[in-house]
């Protein structure tokens, strides 16, 4: 070829390199698009990894940085209170901020959250959250926060708690009216299940619940424009199944919460 050997081999190493890189970066471009942006490098290294592909964490952060792939945070708040003072029972704080637990549906958080639509409308969304895994087991959405509309997210869940849970389950909230309300107190009774509750005016108390409202908001709701409550209601719908089904966390072993719950149901098994 008429070059120096050394030379010879010296550019085949730089151009597999280069091919090497371009497979990666289409890699996390397409792990990073299929996630709507909302994966920095962390998880997307996991994701890769889960997937079967060696890669140092630091090469990820290199690549997308060259990409300008950036998992953007938005700050905007937007809080739903729904304390009205003593209005019904208020129940002891047994959950005690112990938010974690080994047992599936052992431990259970509510709260009712509130966006804004066009029309001046607004969404109301009460989800439940299982402790064990954060996987939401029951929701429901309303244009207004309805004592109803809160119980509806409690009946879905409960067919689900009745089949699977191993102990008695506990089901956190804040002193909010809706969950003072005597027929909410007397739906688990009925069903045989502890209600827990916050102190007044102590988020911290129910820190998981709000930190799932924050990570929903930040990822599909802060930064956009407003739509109707129509529109919201189905994107809330799909963005839920998304966080239920494929949004890996770190702490469960780069695992989605159905995924983990699965895998450690076979493991038991």
């Amino acid at each position: 070829m008429g070059i120096p050997e050394a030379t010879y081999h010296y550019q085949m190493k730089q151009m597999k390199q280069a091919n090497s890189n371009g497979k990666w970066e289409t890699l996390i471009l397409e792990t990073f698009e299929k996630h709507e942006g909302r994966y920095g490098y962390r998880r997307i290294h996991a994701e890769l990894r889960a997937q079967g592909y060696t890669i140092n964490h630091k090469k990820v952060q290199r690549i997308m940085k060259k990409l300008g792939l950036i998992c953007v945070k938005f700050v905007r708040k937007s809080r739903y209170k729904s304390y009205k003072g003593t209005v019904g029972k208020v129940a002891k704080n047994l959950l005690n901020r112990r938010f974690s637990t080994p047992y599936a549906l052992q431990k259970l958080v509510t709260d009712v959250t509130e966006f804004k639509c066009t029309d001046d409308e607004k969404l109301y969304l009460s989800p439940i959250m299982d402790l064990y895994n954060g996987e939401i087991i029951g929701f429901s959405m309303s244009k207004r926060p309805s004592l109803d509309f809160v119980l509806d997210s409690l009946k879905q869940s409960l067919p689900i708690i009745q089949k699977r849970a191993e102990y008695r389950a506990t089901i956190h909230s804040d002193q909010g009216w809706h969950y003072q309300h005597n027929t909410w107190v007397k739906t688990l009774r009925q069903n045989k299940i502890f209600q827990s509750m916050s102190r007044k005016a102590t988020c911290a108390d129910n820190a998981a619940m709000e930190n799932f409202f924050s990570i929903l908001k930040q990822e599909m709701y802060y930064g956009e424009q407003l739509i109707s409550y129509e529109v919201l209601q189905k994107k809330i719908e799909k963005y839920i199944n998304y966080y239920n089904n494929d949004r890996i966390k770190q702490k469960l072993a780069g695992m989605s919460q159905v995924n983990y719950r699965i895998h450690a149901s076979q493991l038991a098994a």
